[in-house]
């Protein structure tokens, strides 16, 4: 589409390539003719000033003949009858050569106006042509800049549709990648929440069986546990720290007096440097 500015009212209207052709056609072809008319018309004043200007000239050199003539016919007038036919006779071939040569100045001067008009209108029409011939390539660069801008805009929009695939595909990607994302924490807190709740029934399982075998300890069994505690403690420092003491229940009442568990360490030689003797108490909440 080509806009066009209306040069009185000065508004914009757009027409497309067949219309803006048939515009360009009409101007050139009324500006031609208006050119040509004008040409035209200066040609025929120039045509009809010249005749004007001939017929002045040669009417004044007539005239101007004619009184010399007159003067001369007057003079003659004394003269024979003979003469005076001769020289009328001379005088009518003068004019008549004269005559023939003003009839051949207009023809020369017709024919001049013609060649002139004739150039005129060659010089108009290939200013005409060249004019067109202009046109013609400012339409071909048009063509070529319309199209240059439309594979400008097609090959754009394709890296725009590209870019705004990949960022479509990212985005699914990411939100793939969130699901998971959601659905592996989710996961994982369920597996932690199931392994903290297995963890807690087994709290509370073991804390119930603590508590259901406290209450079904009798005072002994209640001390028997601190023994063994200790006792299992002690092992396991014994091959490190207590590679020559034990620690063991006291089973001799020989002395009068039994405790119920007795430390005893020895040097190297086997000779006890020391002896405890331990009374275990332990107790139970409820008792």
């Amino acid at each position: 589409m080509n806009e066009i500015i209306c040069p009185n009212c000065k508004t914009a209207f757009k027409v497309d390539e067949a219309g803006f052709a048939d515009i360009l056609k009409q101007v050139r072809d009324r500006e031609f003719e208006k050119d040509l008319e004008k040409r035209l018309a200066l040609a025929e004043k120039e045509k009809a000033s010249a005749v004007e200007l001939a017929k002045a000239n040669i009417k004044n050199a007539l005239q101007d003949e004619l009184a010399q003539k007159d003067k001369e016919l007057t003079e003659l007038k004394a003269q024979s009858d003979t003469m005076l036919a001769e020289k009328l006779a001379q005088k009518e071939i003068e004019i008549s050569e004269m005559e023939s040569r003003i009839k051949h100045a207009q023809n020369e001067k017709e024919n001049a106006i013609k060649l002139a008009e004739a150039t005129v209108r060659n010089a108009l029409q290939d200013e005409v042509n060249e004019k067109e011939k202009q046109l013609e390539a400012l339409k071909a660069q048009m063509q070529h800049a319309q199209m240059q801008k439309k594979i400008e805009l097609t090959e754009a929009t394709r890296a725009i549709e590209k870019e705004r695939d990949d960022l479509i595909h990212a985005l699914e990607i990411k939100e793939t990648e969130k699901e998971l994302l959601e659905k592996s924490i989710k996961e994982k807190f369920t597996n932690q929440l199931v392994v903290k709740d297995q963890t807690i029934r087994m709290k509370e399982d073991e804390i119930e069986r603590l508590r259901d075998f406290k209450q079904k300890l009798s005072t002994k069994m209640v001390g028997e546990t601190l023994e063994q505690h200790c006792e299992f403690e002690f092992n396991k420092l014994r091959a490190t720290g207590f590679q020559n003491a034990y620690f063991e229940k006291d089973n001799d009442a020989t002395g009068g007096t039994k405790g119920d568990y007795i430390y005893r360490e020895t040097d190297e030689e086997g000779n006890e440097i020391i002896s405890i003797m331990f009374e275990m108490k332990n107790e139970n909440d409820e008792t």
